[in-house]
């Protein structure tokens, strides 16, 4: 008997309130080479409520239980698994079974050690968040120290650990956001400059200080549907480059901003990520949180219960500050 565990099941595409906690959901078995993992906690991404609301370009089949990024203690191990064992701390960045339950399943390949000084609340802050940014950062937007680079929303999960990221590997920094607490809490994790992105006229404020007035080198984009053509006239001629890792909607934009300067626009998906890729992010990541230059920053937490409410808060994003995270 596989027994039952505490989950979140969506079993229409809705709105949050199809977010319901049920106590009888089914533990999930295991194949050979994955890993039955009790979650503690499960990390919010904004990706979550798109799969939830059905207008995702991929949609899973119902009933299912949302999440994908968790940090917890290995439960079981498949008969081909040798780099874990029952009772390691790991985190996931990606997992066959969702994370918005007491117990999920991931791939060996895509679990990864939990160090002793990161509790399993940062844990989950680490997988689709720092896997993302460093994948916008570097393997599409090939940074290279002592570039600068403007991170664009930057006090969400995604925006703090692009921040992080980018100090490590020797950028300079300009990170926006749009409350008091964001701004502080961006220059406490060590940008150089911070901007309000609804302050009137920080654009041409942003371009002055960047290189000279010449234009910033690379954006780290959030929202696409607001900020794009606006990114493609402040950026160096030759050399600008602008990631998208966030976009909710369409806008009209001028390619002869594009043409005039010669720069360039890429958007990043982590899971386009090749398993080669996601074992370089872990080895980054996992050195950067032994020697401390990594470290997650927690925003809200919610009861596995409140599910619903992560999800209208993460998408409201008044005043979001680091990582909301489920615990479990």
């Amino acid at each position: 008997m596989a027994g039952v565990m505490r989950a979140i099941l969506v079993k229409e595409f809705g709105d949050a309130s199809v977010l319901k906690l049920v106590q009888n959901a089914v533990i999930p078995n295991i194949k050979s080479h994955e890993i039955l993992i009790r979650v503690h906690a499960a990390g919010v991404n904004p990706v979550d409520t798109y799969i939830r609301s059905g207008t995702y370009t991929r949609s899973p089949a119902l009933p299912y239980v949302p999440g994908g990024d968790a940090a917890g203690i290995v439960e079981r191990v498949g008969d081909a698994v040798s780099k874990y064992k029952v009772g390691d701390r790991v985190f996931t960045a990606k997992t066959v079974t969702g994370t918005y339950a007491e117990y999920c399943v991931a791939h060996t390949d895509f679990v990864f050690p939990l160090p002793i000084n990161i509790s399993f609340e940062e844990g989950s802050a680490l997988g689709a968040p720092y896997f993302t940014a460093y994948r916008a950062l570097v393997i599409k937007g090939h940074a290279k120290p002592n570039e600068t680079v403007l991170i664009h929303g930057a006090s969400g999960g995604v925006g703090i650990a692009a921040v992080q990221l980018a100090k490590a590997l020797g950028l300079r920094v300009i990170g926006t956001a749009s409350t008091e607490q964001g701004l502080q809490a961006i220059h406490n994790q060590g940008a150089d400059l911070v901007f309000n992105h609804k302050q009137e006229g920080y654009f041409e404020d942003i371009a002055k200080t960047s290189n000279n007035g010449e234009g910033v080198d690379l954006i780290i984009e959030m929202l696409a549907n607001v900020n794009l053509n606006n990114d493609l006239q402040i950026l160096k001629a030759k050399v600008g480059r602008v990631v998208v890792v966030g976009n909710r909607g369409t806008i009209d934009i001028n390619p002869r901003l594009l043409m005039t300067k010669e720069t360039s626009v890429h958007g990043v998906t982590l899971y386009s990520s090749s398993e080669d890729e996601f074992q370089m992010v872990n080895a980054f990541l996992q050195n950067g949180l032994k020697h401390g230059y990594i470290k997650p920053l927690l925003g809200k937490l919610y009861p596995l219960e409140e599910a619903s409410q992560a999800h209208i808060d993460i998408m409201q994003n008044t005043g979001t500050c680091g990582r909301l995270t489920l615990t479990i």
